[in-house]
């Protein structure tokens, strides 16, 4: 299958050389990144179905849809949330968010000629203006949010991460939708456990109210907030879990088994573990994944043994949970570590990677070793469906939308929210031909 690269060749990663400055080397990249953007934008109306672009106040670390999807009557857009947080410099006050999203109705048709080039716009906006993305309630937040995850029994109830090692639990109806001027933090309840900062955690999409979450501390938390009254205002965790030898990066509860779930860290090892064993200590599998420290990993929704990690190698590494100690495949291209993964909600073989090279990519596992030109393998492996190459810096989340097959919403350093879907003519199977022709190189 042919890749379709949304962006131009990213920029060789060199060594440092003495003879330059920083200054110098930092214009040098952001003039090289300006001109690699004015090209993504020339490009992308035969590369997108819909783009939307919004500039937060301040950059958000964590970004994931909600699962509701509103259809106004009368209106050609649709209404859907979604959950960020800021990231703010100094004193100023952080805010967990919630934004609408209005997102295009009954697939309307691309016209390229209405692409908004200033506003790197496209899809729901080129006949359909009120495409847009708008936060309608910011709840005070103690420091910035290192990531949000609302609960899938219940999406009010959200739990965040925090500068302070603690994790909050709001229940976003007790707040009003313009927070407390005096900048008060009240969350329904403060997770203790942890003395050190984290970003990973998970809901146990099986058990209500089950929570792990991952620490700099090398410890896993895992708390069942089901026991949570009015009177409490504060928990600790039921189980720690302590089989890591350095930063636990990230955690995740497997979608399918309600016992098992995963981790991964600067260790360098993926650790599965299993509820039901008595140790703490002591996971049912230890795997060696990467050559560098494990930022992310992510359990396949359609399928029960597979899962991905990815890591500062700049790899995603697939593997098979029957032989874990037996790597299935990496799927190489980043020029960064990466920083996420995530599968399709809807295909089992699809699976996006967000890196520290400003890039998106979606990947399809089963065109792996498939044949290709000589002109295709210079785009990348065959695997490799899609970059995009909307970000000028450093993407920090991205979400599968759960209801629009292919629609997915990035949050970047650039303080940028997109949301975009990628041609239908990119990833169905009777491909037609972009007019390339019309592409800058």
């Amino acid at each position: 299958m042919a890749t379709t690269n949304s962006g131009s060749p990213s920029s060789p990663y060199r060594e440092e050389s003495s003879e330059e400055s920083k200054q110098e080397r930092a214009a040098v990249d952001e003039k090289f990144i300006n001109e690699e953007y004015k090209i993504w934008k020339k490009n992308s109306p035969f590369l997108y179905d819909l783009v939307i672009t919004h500039a937060l106040e301040w950059p958000s670390l964590t970004c994931q849809w909600f699962q509701d999807l509103e259809k106004p009557e009368g209106k050609d857009y649709m209404v859907q949330r979604l959950l960020i947080g800021t990231h703010t410099s100094g004193d100023d006050q952080n805010y967990l968010e919630i934004a609408h999203v209005q997102l295009p109705r009954d697939d309307p048709i691309i016209d390229p000629r209405k692409y908004d080039e200033d506003k790197g716009e496209i899809g729901g906006y080129g006949g359909q203006p009120e495409s847009r993305i708008s936060v309608v309630q910011r709840i005070n937040h103690e420091g910035e949010v290192n990531r949000a995850r609302y609960m899938p029994q219940n999406q009010d109830i959200i739990a965040t991460k925090t500068i302070s090692g603690e994790v909050y639990i709001f229940d976003r109806t007790k707040h009003p939708l313009k927070p407390a001027a005096n900048g008060t933090c009240s969350p329904e309840l403060k997770l203790h456990g942890h003395i050190k900062e984290g970003y990973g955690v998970s809901w146990n999409p099986h058990k209500d109210g089950h929570l792990l979450d991952a620490s700099e501390d090398m410890t896993i938390c895992h708390w069942d907030i089901t026991g949570y009254t009015k009177e409490t205002h504060t928990m600790d965790p039921f189980r720690v879990y302590r089989g890591h030898e350095a930063i636990v990066e990230d955690v995740a509860w497997h979608n399918l088994d309600p016992n098992i779930f995963g981790s991964v860290g600067d260790d360098q090892k993926l650790l599965i573990w299993d509820t039901r064993t008595e140790s703490n200590e002591k996971p049912v599998h230890t795997i060696h994944a990467h050559e560098s420290e494990i930022n992310t990993l992510a359990f396949n929704p359609r399928s029960e043994f597979v899962l991905a990690t990815g890591a500062g190698d700049k790899n995603v590494n697939l593997w098979d949970l029957r032989n874990p100690k037996l790597k299935l495949h990496s799927l190489q291209n980043h020029e960064a570590e990466v920083i996420q993964v995530s599968w399709s909600p809807n295909e089992e073989t699809i699976i996006a990677s967000a890196s520290g090279d400003r890039r998106v990519m979606v990947w399809d596992i089963s065109q792996i070793g498939a044949e290709q030109t000589a002109e295709e393998a210079e785009d990348g492996p065959p695997e490799l469906l899609f970059v995009h190459g909307g970000h000028t810096n450093k993407v920090s989340e991205f979400s599968w939308n759960p209801h629009i097959p292919w629609v997915i919403a990035s949050a970047a350093e650039d303080n940028i929210i997109q949301v975009w879907q990628p041609s239908r003519h990119i990833y169905m199977i009777d491909e037609s031909e972009i007019p390339t022709e019309e592409m800058e190189e």
